[in-house]
């Protein structure tokens, strides 16, 4: 059986141009510095924790009080470890939901904890705890307000910002800012005044991401952690409009379920058909969220619905092990802490994590490959029985890499396709099924310009 070896990137490149005045537009667009780190932190939680906790709802009814606030403690010491033993680099945490109540005494609401029965400013407890224990922290800000009154007029935009004045420069250092587009249905017809935030979040957190309504971290397309075979980072630069995500947010409570359900928005974003038409590109990597169980916020009646470690390990290689980031919703009871059943699976997805690269056979930094490097073969010093290769680009060089094959070489010389993938940006995991083999073969097929590979790890 003929491999076609001869037909890479070196040669055919699957007929499409290596180097011309296109391809180096598409090549020219790489991240910023902060999408770059943010690159290197792929794994971290939400927290969807508030009013909604204690009053089993989902997105709240308008009609809370303060005291309809009735959780009188927390444990973040805990959730953070429970977080940590999951891999997880980072928390992101609801601050003010749609319900419009404040986990924080802000100065410009009575709808906070300082006039609940809660002591202390659980924002503030949560940072804190997140810097101990050396995890990331970032901010969820509901753009939608079912509670303040301004809503739907222009001083709305002014509360908005100096609430996020005060997240922005009260808890440290912030990793990324998280707005969606959710709207109820019978809500206000409002404009919300994107670049004034945009502006503010550059000012105060200059190394933030700002994320789903926002130009630095894009929503995969629903909430059900389905990803696309070929994630790509540079798309069209018309896909970081807010409200083109907004349209496509929820619109009614009910439809969190329906968001699970349906596939990507579309299916392709990046390829050379799409991008020959955009004059403007940009880097907008993809993020993936999903909860650990149904429903965003806590409910007794959702402890049956935890996923599995291993349901949440096959969520991490589809988001992670290609091209996205994953961002894990993990709600906490209305006892402050995270119930055992969450806490139980995520431990159980640290472990899967770890024992995926807990014995390599070989890992090696390629970097800027030659015109020689149309075959790369790695050869072992016994038979193994691989479970994982994992690629990764130098994405500071862009995303280049659009087909490539995996070949595993068998005990008798010969080679067999073991995978053959598209894309890979800053991750790319291939499940092998403990294939025996005693060598590997990597062949790119087609790229933008010369590939970068960065790194590229065979592990049994």
């Amino acid at each position: 059986m003929s491999h076609n070896f001869e037909k890479n990137w070196t040669t055919k490149n699957n007929g499409y141009p290596l180097n011309d005045e296109e391809v180096q537009r598409y090549v020219s667009v790489v991240p910023s510095a902060r999408q770059y780190r943010h690159s290197l932190t792929p794994f971290y939680c939400f927290i969807h924790f508030g009013m909604n906790t204690a009053t089993g709802r989902e997105w709240g009814a308008g009609t809370e009080t303060a005291m309809d606030f009735t959780v009188k403690s927390i444990k973040p010491a805990q959730w953070v470890k429970c977080i940590k033993a999951a891999g997880a680099q980072g928390i992101i945490l609801t601050c003010k939901h749609h319900d419009g109540f404040c986990l924080w005494p802000t100065k410009y609401s009575n709808f906070s904890v300082k006039f609940s029965t809660f002591t202390g400013d659980i924002v503030k407890m949560v940072a804190d705890e997140c810097r101990e224990q050396r995890l990331f922290f970032g901010v969820y800000l509901s753009p939608w307000d079912m509670h303040e009154k301004t809503y739907g007029t222009e001083a709305y935009n002014d509360y908005f910002c100096n609430q996020l004045t005060e997240l922005l420069t009260n808890y440290g250092e912030i990793r990324e800012v998280w707005f969606d587009g959710a709207k109820g249905a019978n809500a206000r017809a409002f404009e919300y005044d994107w670049e004034r935030y945009y502006k503010l979040i550059r000012e105060l957190q200059p190394n933030a991401n700002i994320a789903i309504c926002g130009p630095d971290i894009r929503w995969v397309g629903n909430e059900g952690g389905k990803t696309r075979d070929s994630e790509f980072s540079v798309v069209p630069a018309s896909l970081c409009l807010a409200e083109t995500v907004s349209k496509h947010s929820q619109h009614a409570e009910g439809d969190a379920a329906k968001l699970k359900k349906i596939t990507s928005t579309d299916e392709d974003l990046g390829s050379r058909a799409v991008l020959e038409k955009n004059t403007d590109l940009c880097w907008y990597p993809a993020e993936v969220d999903v909860s650990i169980r149904k429903g965003w916020f806590w409910s007794k009646a959702s402890n049956a619905t935890v996923k599995s470690g291993k349901k949440l390990f096959k969520l991490y290689l589809d988001s992670v092990g290609k091209n996205c980031s994953f961002l894990l919703n993990v709600p906490p009871t209305d006892k402050g802490v995270i119930h055992r059943k969450d806490a139980k699976a995520l431990k159980d997805l640290g472990r899967r994590i770890e024992e995926m690269k807990a014995f390599p056979v070989i890992v090696e930094k390629l970097g800027e490959l030659t015109p020689n490097d149309g075959c790369i073969d790695f050869d072992f010093d016994s038979q193994k029985k691989l479970k994982y290769v994992i690629i990764k680009e130098d994405i500071r060089k862009s995303q280049r890499v659009e087909a490539f094959d995996i070949y595993i070489k068998k005990a008798n010389g010969k080679f067999k396709k073991a995978a053959s993938e598209t894309v890979i940006g800053s991750c790319r995991i291939i499940p092998l099924k403990k294939k025996k083999c005693v060598g590997a073969r990597l062949v790119i097929r087609q790229s933008r310009s010369t590939p970068v590979i960065s790194e590229i790890g065979f592990y049994e």
